[in-house]
C-alpha cells in the first residue's frame, strides 16, 4: 500500500475529520522526521501516534511506545492491542514481560534507558519511539531519563513526543533538533472541548448551593465580582488574625463553601454529573466518600447497580475473604453501588481498575480523586470540581499554578458526549476570586528539566565512550541547553557534575581512572536512586546467608521513605498496640534482630558514602529507612494482609492498602534486578525467592494486564 493510500485509510477508518494539529502531525510523520506536539488533555494527540506506528510497520521497521507510569503503559498496552491485535503487541514494565519481541512494544520509559545501556538487541530494528507524557520532563525522578533515552538512541530512529500544552514548547524543540535532527514542533492551544468556568457558593441563610458563571470573557462575571465586592466589604468589620477579642460581635461571611454533598446535589441539579471532585489529600477523599454515603446519596439504578457488582465480582475473583476484609471491601462496594467512588494511590491497584472501569461504563456520579488522576488515567467526566484552589507545598500553602488548573479541568468534557466541559472551583472566604480567574485564564507554565548524573549513568557513560565523548553526551542534555540560555546565575556544567560522582566512584573503587573495575560494571546493572548504596551494601556481603523474607526486609530500606507526618484516616482500626504486638508476623526475634542488626550496616555504609560525597560536593541519595523492613518481611512470610497492616500500623504508623502495595511492588523490582545478577549465586538465587514471596495476593493483582492464558 503506498504512503498516500495508507493514509487516506487512516483517515476514513477514524469516522470524523481531523483537527489542524493533527493533520500538520500526519504530514511531518510522512516527510519522516520528528514531532514534538504540545497540545490540551483529551485533543486527540493519540491519533498521531496510532498513524506514526501504523507507517512504521509498513516500513517494516519495530516501534516502541513509552510512558513513564506502569499503569499507563498497561492501558496503552490494551488499546493497542485492541487495534493491532495481541500477535503484534507486547509489554515490558520491569515487572511484566509479555511479547517482549511484538512489533510495537509498550514500555515504562526506564525500560527503554536501561535497553539502550545494555545495547540490547531490540534495537537493531527500531524505527520509532514514541514518547509519551513528555511533560514529565518535570518529574523529579523520572524526568531524567527522558532526556537519556533522547540523547543514547541510535540516530536514525524517529521520535513523536506528545506533552500537555506546555508554554516554552517551541524552546524545547530547539533542543530536541540539536540532539535528535530536524523536528517539526506543533502547538495546539485550543481545547477540543470548550471549558466553561463556575464557582459554587451557597449564600448565608440558604441550605442549597448556586452554581455560577465565573468568568465572563478574561474577566470576573457580574455575579462573581457582586460576590467578591460583598466579601470585600464584610471583611473590613470582621476581626483579623490579631483579635483578641469575642468574635460573635462580627458580622458572618454573607457567602460560604457548599458542603460535599450540597455540591453534587446542586451539580446534580444543573445536569453537570459525572464529576471528578479533585482533593488533595488522601484521607479527605475517604472522608467525602462516607460523608456522601452518611448523607443517602444515590446515584444509580437497580440496573446499574448489578453492572457495577458484576465488574467488581470478576476483578477479584482471585481475592481471598481475608484479603478483601482488610481492603473493608463491603465499604467499598456500598459507595460504588451509590455511584460514588474514591480514587488515589492509599488503594491497592485492583479498586482503582474497578473505579476507572465503572467510570469509563458511566456508572458513577462522582469520583473523589487526588490529583494523580490528572497525570494521565483517561477518565474523562462532563465535569471537574477543585475543592480547594490552594494546596500544601513544601514552602506552606499555595494557589495552584496554571499547569495543575489546566492539567485537572483537561479531564472536563467527554468527545462525542458534551459539546463543552464544565470546571467548578468551590467558594472559600480566605481566596479572593480575581486570583482564581487569574490562574484559570493563565498561559500553561514552561517545562523544565530535572536531569543529573547518576552514579548509574556515569558508570555507563565510562563503560560505553572516551571521557570527552561521554562530557558531549552529558552536555547534550536538555538541562545544559536550559542552562546555558539562562541570562544570568549558575551556570555549572552539568559535566562537572558528572565529573564529581567519576570522582566519587574512583574513590569508593568502582573506577580505575576512566575505567570501571569489576564492582564498577556491577553498579552498571543496578537502577535505582540508592544505585551506589546499593551496590556497597553488595559489596559489604550485607544479603549474604539471608533468607527470601529477610533480604526482602532488607532491600526495602532503599525503596520506604517516612512520611513527615501521618494521619490517621477516618477509618483506622481499633486495636490496641498490645494486641498487634501478639500477633503471628511469622518472624520471630532471630529474624527480627538479624534484620535490625543489617539495616543499621546499610545506614554505616551510607555514612561512608556521603561523606566521600561531601568532599565533591555531590548531593547525597535518600536515607535508608528500615521502618518498613519487618511489614514486607512479614509479608513475604505469608502472613495475612490484615496481620501484615496491622504489623505496619505499630512500626510505622497507619498504613493504607495503596501505599503497602506500591512499597512492595518496589521491593519486588530491587528483587528481580538482585535476582539477575548471576554471579552472586546464592544471592541471586534468594532474591528470586523473595520477589515471588512478595508478588503474591493483592501485590501480584496491582497490574492490570495477565497473560493470555
Amino acid at each position: 500500500m503506498s504512503p498516500v493510500d495508507y493514509r487516506n485509510d487512516f483517515v476514513e477508518s477514524l469516522g470524523f475529520g481531523l483537527d489542524r494539529f493533527q493533520i500538520e502531525a500526519i504530514d511531518a510523520i510522512d516527510q519522516h522526521v520528528n514531532v514534538l506536539v504540545s497540545a490540551p488533555t483529551g485533543s486527540g494527540k493519540t491519533i498521531i501516534a496510532n498513524y506514526a506506528i501504523g507507517r512504521m510497520l509498513q516500513r517494516g521497521e519495530r516501534a516502541f511506545y513509552t510512558t513513564p507510569l506502569k499503569a499507563l503503559s498497561n492501558q496503552k498496552y490494551k488499546e493497542l492491542c485492541e487495534l493491532y491485535g495481541d500477535q503484534r503487541v507486547g509489554l515490558l514494565t520491569g515487572d511484566t514481560s509479555l511479547n517482549g519481541n511484538g512489533d510495537i512494544v509498550v514500555m515504562t520509559t526506564e525500560v527503554l534507558r536501561n535497553m539502550l545501556l545494555t545495547e540490547s538487541q531490540q534495537l537493531l530494528t527500531l524505527g520509532l519511539v514514541i514518547l509519551d507524557e513528555v511533560h514529565y520532563l518535570q518529574d523529579p525522578f523520572r524526568g531524567g531519563v527522558w532526556e537519556e533515552v533522547l540523547i543514547l538512541t541510535p540516530s536514525a530512529v524517529r521520535f513523536v513526543a506528545l506533552s500537555a500544552t506546555v508554554g516554552n514548547a517551541t524552546f524545547v524543540g530547539e533542543w530536541f533538533e540539536q540532539v535528535r535532527g530536524e523536528t517539526s514542533v506543533i502547538v495546539e492551544e485550543t481545547r477540543p472541548i470548550k471549558l466553561h468556568d463556575h464557582l459554587a457558593v451557597v449564600h448565608r441563610g440558604q441550605t442549597q448551593a448556586e452554581i455560577i458563571d465565573l468568568l465572563d470573557g478574561p474577566r470576573l462575571s457580574d455575579q462573581a465580582r457582586r460576590i467578591e465586592n460583598m466579601m470585600k466589604a464584610t471583611r473590613r468589620f470582621r476581626p483579623g488574625p490579631k483579635w483578641k477579642g469575642p468574635k460573635s460581635s462580627a458580622p458572618p461571611p454573607p457567602f460560604r463553601a457548599p458542603r460535599r454533598s450540597e455540591l453534587l446535589l446542586a451539580l446534580e441539579r444543573e445536569d453537570l454529573l459525572p464529576v471528578i471532585v479533585f482533593i488533595f489529600s488522601r484521607a479527605a477523599c475517604d472522608d467525602a466518600v462516607h460523608q456522601c454515603r452518611r448523607d443517602g446519596l444515590l446515584f444509580t439504578t437497580p440496573e446499574e447497580r448489578r453492572e457495577i457488582e458484576m465488574i467488581a465480582q470478576l476483578r477479584l475473583s482471585e481475592f481471598s475473604d481475608d484479603d478483601l476484609r482488610a481492603l473493608e471491601y463491603a465499604d467499598f462496594m456500598d459507595s460504588l453501588r451509590r455511584g460514588l467512588a474514591m480514587h488515589h494511590a492509599g488503594m491497592v491497584p485492583a479498586f482503582r481498575e474497578i473505579v476507572e472501569t465503572c467510570f469509563e461504563r458511566n456508572l458513577l456520579a462522582v469520583v473523589f480523586a487526588t490529583e494523580t488522576l490528572a497525570l494521565g488515567v483517561n477518565m474523562p467526566a462532563r465535569s471537574v470540581a477543585l475543592e480547594r484552589f490552594t494546596k500544601f507545598s513544601d514552602e506552606g500553602r499555595k494557589f495552584l499554578t496554571s499547569g495543575e488548573f489546566s492539567q485537572m479541568t483537561g479531564r472536563a468534557g467527554r468527545r462525542g458526549l458534551d459539546d463543552e466541559g464544565h470546571a467548578i472551583v468551590c467558594f472559600a472566604p480566605e481566596v479572593a476570586l480575581h486570583d482564581v480567574g487569574r490562574i484559570a485564564i493563565a498561559p500553561p507554565s514552561d517545562l523544565h528539566s530535572s536531569f543529573r548524573p547518576t552514579y548509574n549513568f556515569t558508570a555507563n557513560l565510562i563503560n560505553h565512550f572516551e571521557f570527552e565523548t561521554a562530557l558531549e553526551v552529558v552536555q547534550r542534555s536538555y538541562a545544559q541547553f536550559e542552562t546555558d540560555h539562562r541570562p544570568t546565575g549558575n551556570k555549572r556544567p552539568l559535566g562537572d557534575q558528572m565529573t564529581a560522582r567519576h570522582h566519587v566512584l574512583e574513590e569508593l573503587g568502582y573506577a580505575q581512572g576512566w575505567k570501571l573495575t569489576p564492582q564498577g560494571q556491577l553498579l552498571r546493572s543496578i537502577y535505582h536512586e540508592c544505585d551506589l548504596l546499593i551496590a556497597e551494601s553488595i559489596r559489604a556481603g550485607v544479603f549474604e546467608g539471608l533468607d527470601a523474607s529477610q533480604l526482602a526486609g532488607l532491600l526495602s530500606c532503599y525503596v520506604y521513605e517516612s512520611k513527615r507526618a501521618t494521619r490517621t484516616p477516618h477509618a483506622a482500626k481499633n486495636v490496641t498496640t498490645k494486641k498487634k504486638r501478639s500477633l503471628n508476623d511469622r518472624l520471630g526475634q532471630e529474624r527480627r534482630g538479624s534484620i535490625a542488626e543489617r539495616t543499621n550496616e546499610i545506614r554505616m555504609i551510607a555514612v561512608t558514602i556521603s561523606e566521600v560525597e561531601d568532599r565533591f560536593a555531590v548531593p547525597h541519595a535518600k536515607e535508608p529507612d528500615g521502618k518498613f523492613a519487618t511489614t514486607i518481611a512479614a509479608w513475604a512470610r505469608g502472613a495475612s494482609l490484615g496481620t501484615v497492616l496491622d504489623v505496619a500500623d505499630v512500626e510505622i504508623g497507619q498504613t493504607s492498602p495503596g501505599d503497602f502495595v506500591r512499597n512492595a511492588k518496589q521491593v519486588a523490582d530491587l528483587c528481580e534486578q538482585l535476582s539477575r545478577m548471576r554471579h552472586l549465586t546464592d544471592v541471586a538465587d534468594v532474591a528470586a525467592e523473595a520477589r515471588d514471596a512478595v508478588l503474591r495476593s493483592v501485590v501480584a493483582g496491582a497490574s492490570s494486564v495477565h497473560p493470555p492464558a
